[in-house]
């Protein structure tokens, strides 16, 4: 397996630690599907090279089927031919979008590997905005709300991957309602143009992104005058963290798709 990797097995394994983060050993198809297309890759080329990670067909890739996997990625970005033989030459580790961060020593000073709200300007422009209204209307919320399904059919339309959208759910559902009002919805909307925009989602909501009127839920009290919302955006009220629910079934409805 090492040989595999050569002297980048540090690089592997953190690549493998993001697939399977719970160590189960096993990683599924639509997982490890999901995480090879970040390679940029033609589906016939990952096909071929799960084809040739998993020669049992069972469906699943353990570590060393992710690491064969992940060679044969870096082959062809590299140009080179796809072949079990080629799997021992020493080549860059392979490109899966985000490069991992290998834990050093001094853990303290490692950067989160989401990009955090200070790398990018989270506010809604009114053009946006009013794009985003439009959108709710359309909806035809009922005493305000859109229902969950109907959002989810939204979301599932930007094609993004359903662990980004089980994000997206959870940070613009703060009221845990399963439902969005408008201001929720807005937000949702705006997170999955981030994300196509290739914007890593945040763990907690930008402060931008937060309503006026849930400010006060966090432990900063509100300035006593409306402050615009620029000022606010100074110092981000630290906002509480949100519960660990597995990022896929909080989506609503999306627990019905399971996963072989």
């Amino acid at each position: 397996m090492h040989s595999v990797a050569g002297s980048h097995t540090a690089i592997y394994e953190a690549y493998y630690n993001q697939v399977d983060p719970n160590g189960y050993g096993r990683i599924g198809a639509m997982e490890a599907a999901r995480f090879l297309k970040k390679s940029q890759l033609s589906d016939v080329v990952l096909s071929k090279i799960w084809d040739m990670a998993d020669p049992q067909s069972r469906g699943s890739l353990d570590k060393s089927g992710l690491f064969v996997a992940l060679k044969l990625c870096a082959l062809a970005q590299a140009g080179r031919d796809l072949s079990m033989s080629n799997l021992n030459i020493e080549l860059p580790p392979p490109k899966m979008g985000d490069i991992p961060v290998i834990p050093q020593k001094t853990i303290v000073n490692t950067v989160p590997v989401i990009t955090s709200v200070s790398n990018g300007d989270w506010s809604i422009k009114p053009s946006e905005r009013a794009k985003y209204d439009q959108l709710f209307d359309s909806l035809q919320p009922s005493n305000g709300y859109i229902p969950g399904n109907k959002v989810k059919d939204v979301l599932m339309d930007s094609k993004l991957p359903l662990d980004t959208l089980g994000k997206i759910w959870d940070l613009a559902d703060m009221d845990k309602d399963g439902m969005l009002d408008r201001h929720e919805f807005v937000v949702a909307v705006h997170l999955v143009y981030k994300a196509l925009e290739k914007y890593a989602i945040p763990s907690v909501l930008p402060p931008e992104l937060m309503p006026p009127g849930k400010r006060k839920d966090s432990t900063t009290p509100v300035p006593k005058s409306p402050a615009p919302m620029s000022v606010i955006t100074t110092v981000p009220p630290p906002i509480p963290p949100l519960p660990n629910v597995p990022s896929v079934k909080s989506m609503a409805g999306l627990d019905t798709i399971k996963v072989s």
